[in-house]
């Protein structure tokens, strides 16, 4: 059983920066990968961006450039830096990790409850 807790939400004005932290906690084996995802109202859920554990990263076309995912792994988090903030990257961002789990319960997808990022005009 794992928990993912996020933090760094909040309020700002188009072109300032938010960081976002989301650190996993419970037992497992192991994180394979961690990634950022993120759902306006009336729109689906949709990747940011993804980290493995060998430190390799996606972006979506939309942020390349603008964010930055990093992780901790001796701390179990993963951090997404977002600058250049737009009114369109307003949304409830949620954190995923892919764990492989101990005592042979395989490989589990995990979510966050997310935090609201909202950025004005």
């Amino acid at each position: 059983q794992v928990q993912l807790v996020e933090s760094g939400g909040g309020l700002v004005q188009a072109g300032g920066s938010l960081r976002l932290s989301c650190a996993a906690s419970g037992s497992f084996a192991s994180i394979n990968a961690m990634g950022w995802y993120r759902q306006a109202p009336g729109n689906e859920r949709e990747v940011v961006a993804v980290i493995t554990r060998s430190d390799s990263t996606n972006y979506a076309d939309s942020v390349k450039g603008r964010f930055t995912i990093s992780r901790d792994n001796a701390k179990n988090t993963v951090y997404l830096q977002m600058n250049s903030l737009k009114p369109e990257d307003t949304a409830v961002y949620y954190c995923n990790a892919v764990i492989l789990g101990r005592w042979y319960s395989g490989v589990n997808s995990y979510w966050g409850q997310g935090t609201q990022v909202t950025v004005s005009s």
